[in-house]
């Protein structure tokens, strides 16, 4: 040994044998080669939990948007029903309206509804205002009462495009007055739907401009709303935002999670929810815990690979240790491996998705996880792959050697038992230890297929019958007219309307006619055949639409078999009854070019035209009709009928009633009938415009004018002058319930020195029983003086001989539609024989209406009956004074 400068010996540092170094490359090659396979199984096994955990995270927030869907539909559906009270009606009260809102109980459904409100639309020098009128639950909701929905410019927007649109219309938030008058933080939002006039649906902006009555609207809590449509699995893994962006900003609404906005995760779910004219941004993010969970998921295989690949190179390196070493320490490798995939496998059992492995050479199903056996059965491993759809071309095609792989499809999944469910379902091939397999992933949509066809069912259906809509109905009539075209067997659209309806609901209630329209829809429904389709247009209106037929004469028979059912049909409700008939309009569809629109406006024509013929009769379409009926809104006849006086376009007519048994010479009475003369000098009959002028208030105006031109040319109305027994003239509902007008009229008698005992005044049967104590009080005043008082168009409800001893009557007036049919019809016989028997016995004097024929009179006059009218026996004529 040598020393250096220093004194100290110098140290030779051996040289690496050949052996040695050789050694350490193989350990170096060894450890970078498991390194890199290490890598590679943890990117791999990364990437298994990321679509595992993606495939839950897609479940969860595809379920979170659909039951946000949902609720916003379920919402919507409160609305319509809200919508069809104030539409089957003219008039709703508050009353009504309470008790829609007790019978729904909507905060069973939504614990986030702020309030259910009606605000009516009222015209005012400044412009269209609202006013919140009545408001439920009152309680916490007493600041909305009264309020100008104007003063909210988001709910006045939201209201002004569901006017426009006809459809459910969500605003944009805003703090409610209810939440701002308790104190309470937090936003809100209204959804509203218009309210029209009854009537056909407008079709037009400015239509629905002009017919819209008030607005409906539910108002909610943002955060409760939307809050309560999350799953509890989703709130506890995921983050959810929603947003409002249909504005040029975008407007937060709701954060399940209060922390900062972590935008760095691992898993990312963004979609728009349109709905209601409002666009809502859906995002889910994984929570940071979450995230930082799915990483060191796979830590514990990064780290074994790492060891193994390390431990590896030792092992070959050390080459002189014993066997019992390497194999313990294979060992010791085999068993971390075990359990990853153990850890792996126990994963994939948690996974609410179905998971299936299967052999592509014969499908034979070689792995299932735990949600797929506990929803195709335990034994699912014996079964082929193609076993599991019932569609035999899916079958079909998982059975081809060269499939490879049937994307994603919607189908249905058949358990051991023969059991099937709905499912989305996504097959594809890979290749697992050098083998083809094919890989299935399914998640169960049963319920999202429910709520589908649920939706569609109550876009297509009327609530109230399950029958068909409007809407469906108008889409089938467009079929059937392309049918036509390409030269299809004739078809006719039959368009049905009750007489009378308004009668039972104003004399038992809304609920009654509901009952009445949902007992007929069974009627009608027994008389079709199975490709024949029944609709509720709307109201108390049906259309029907028969396909294949072989001509008019075909149509005609079904037509008059549908209006005998409806005729024969006896309604009962509360001890009352009441005798249903229908007029029934029908329009042959074998002209092919024409519209839907002009096909159904040629159907209420020919309707319209079974009415003014006496009602309870069919009547098919013909050319001349539009000729003849000239019919006009009614809000326009309203602006005609207001300046009719000053334009002198109001005509007096009169029919004469004879007394029986008929004699010539005989000294008729006359009953005085209005009409409106046209411009043309054509007159229109008081069925067209007499609507227009309940509905908008002007029939007192009219009556009064009536009553006044009547008596002022008393000796002027008929050839017998001032030898005339007795003029009859109809009061409206209206008329009668004004307390002034008994003595008006009393004083415009003594004006014109008029005798009263000539004088009968005429008041319909539905007037009377609608509000009898005033009726009453107006006949006694008028009888006190000797003038005399009927009752008009009486029977139609066999419960109104139980008012006939209350009221101070002279005359009763049978329905027509007894008098009409009573030769046919034992118990319209019947009916007019009770109804004279009992006026008699209560003193009065029976009038039949309505007679036809001499077969007729001669029967009414066996019956007892005293006097008649009809068309039969004289056609309105003017009267002297109003000649030209």
């Amino acid at each position: 040994m040598a020393a250096n400068g220093r004194g100290e010996p110098d140290v030779a540092f051996p040289v690496p044998s050949p052996w040695r170094l050789t050694s350490w490359l193989w350990s170096l090659l060894v450890l970078l080669s498991g390194l890199a396979l290490t890598v590679f199984i943890h990117h791999h096994h990364q990437q298994r939990l990321q679509v595992e955990h993606t495939l839950i995270h897609d479940g969860l927030a595809n379920k979170a948007l659909v039951s946000l869907q949902g609720r916003l539909h379920t919402a919507e559906s409160l609305l319509r029903a809200a919508q069809s009270l104030f539409l089957s009606s003219e008039e709703v009260d508050e009353g009504e309206y309470a008790g829609f809102y007790a019978n729904m109980s909507p905060r069973e459904q939504f614990p986030s509804l702020l309030a259910l409100a009606y605000a009516p639309r009222e015209l005012r020098p400044d412009g269209e205002h609202y006013i919140t009128r009545w408001v439920r639950p009152l309680a916490g909701n007493e600041s909305v009462v009264g309020l100008d929905v104007a003063t909210q410019p988001h709910n006045f927007a939201s209201l002004l495009a569901s006017r426009d649109n006809d459809q459910a219309t969500l605003s944009a938030p805003f703090h409610p007055v209810q939440l701002a008058g308790s104190g309470t933080a937090g936003e809100g939002v209204t959804l509203r739907l218009p309210i029209y006039s009854p009537g056909p649906p407008p079709q037009t902006t400015a239509e629905r401009r002009s017919r819209v009555r008030g607005s409906i609207a539910a108002s909610f809590r943002l955060e409760g709303l939307i809050g309560e449509a999350l799953p509890e699995q989703l709130v506890r893994n995921l983050r959810l935002r929603v947003s409002d962006v249909s504005g040029p900003q975008m407007v937060l609404l709701f954060d399940s999670d209060s922390g900062p906005w972590w935008s760095g995760g691992d898993y990312r779910y963004e979609r728009r929810l349109a709905y209601g004219g409002r666009t809502w941004n859906v995002e889910v993010h994984s929570l940071p815990q979450r995230a930082h969970g799915l990483i060191g998921g796979g830590r514990g295989i990064l780290l074994a690979g790492v060891l193994a690949s390390v431990l590896l190179a030792l092992l070959v390196y050390s080459v002189s240790s014993t066997r019992q070493r390497a194999l313990a320490q294979g060992w010791r490798m085999s068993r971390r491996y075990s359990e990853s995939e153990k850890r792996f496998r126990a994963l994939n059992d948690l996974l609410p998705a179905l998971v299936l492995l299967a052999e592509a050479a014969d499908g034979t199903i070689t792995y299932a996880n735990q949600a797929a056996r506990d929803r195709l059965g335990l034994r699912v491993t014996e079964r082929q792959l193609p076993e599991l759809f019932g569609d035999p071309e899916l079958r079909t095609q998982l059975q081809q050697d060269d499939t490879r792989g049937c994307g994603r499809v919607d189908a249905i999944l058949r358990n051991d038992v023969g059991d099937g469910f709905w499912a989305s379902v996504a097959i594809s091939r890979v290749t697992l230890s050098g083998r083809s397999k094919l890989l299935l992933v399914a998640s169960d949509i049963s319920e999202q297929r429910q709520l589908t066809e649920l939706l569609s069912h109550q876009i297509s259906h009327d609530a109230l019958t399950e029958l068909y809509n409007r809407r469906e109905f108008e889409r089938r009539l467009h079929r059937a007219l392309d049918a036509t075209q390409d030269g299809a067997p004739l078809a006719v659209l039959l368009y049905i309307d009750l007489d009378q309806f308004k009668l039972i609901n104003d004399t038992s209630g809304h609920l009654a006619g509901d009952q009445l329209l949902a007992q007929l829809a069974i009627v009608m429904r027994r008389q079709l055949g199975g490709t024949d389709m029944l609709a509720r247009l709307g109201g108390d209106e049906f259309g029907v639409l028969v396909t294949e037929v072989a001509d008019r004469a075909e149509a005609e028979r079904i037509a008059e078999r549908m209006r005998r059912c409806i005729d024969g049909y006896v309604f009962i409700w509360e001890q009352r009854s009441y005798m249903i008939s229908a007029s029934i309009g029908g329009v042959m569809i074998d002209r092919p070019g024409i519209l839907v629109k002009d096909l159904l406006a040629q159907a209420d024509t020919a309707c319209y035209m079974a009415k003014e013929l006496g009602r309870n009769r069919v009547h098919f379409y013909s050319e001349r009709d539009d000729q003849t009926v000239r019919r006009h809104s009614e809000m326009e006849w309203a602006n005609r009928l207001r300046w009719a006086i000053d334009e002198h376009r109001l005509v007096l007519t009169y029919q004469e009633i004879q007394p029986l048994p008929l004699v010539a010479g005989g000294e008729p009475d006359i009953e005085v009938l209005l009409r409106f003369r046209e411009e043309s000098g054509q007159l229109v009959v008081p069925g067209v415009f007499m609507p227009a002028a309940e509905r908008y208030g002007l029939m007192p105006v009219v009556d009064r004018w009536v009553i006044e031109t009547t008596l002022a040319n008393f000796d002027r109305l008929h050839p017998a002058g001032s030898a005339l027994r007795m003029v009859a003239i109809n009061l409206s509902g209206a008329s009668v319930e004004d307390e002034e007008l008994a003595g008006r009229i009393i004083a415009l008698l003594r004006r014109y020195r008029v005798e009263p005992s000539r004088v009968c005044f005429e008041i319909t049967e539905t007037v009377a029983v609608r509000n009898l104590s005033q009726v009453v009080r107006f006949m006694e005043q008028l009888r006190a003086v000797g003038c005399r008082i009927a009752l008009d168009d009486f029977g139609a409800g066999m419960s109104s001989f139980t008012y006939l001893k209350n009221l101070p009557l002279d005359i009763i007036k049978i329905d027509g539609s007894f008098v009409r049919d009573m030769l046919t019809d034992p118990v319209s016989h019947l009916m007019v024989r009770a109804v004279t028997d009992i006026g008699h016995r209560l003193g009065l004097e029976v009038v039949a209406e309505w007679v036809a024929d001499a077969e007729t009179v001669r029967a009414l006059a066996a019956l007892g009956v005293n006097r008649v009218q009809g068309f039969s026996l004289h056609r309105p004529e003017p009267a002297l004074f109003q000649r030209d």
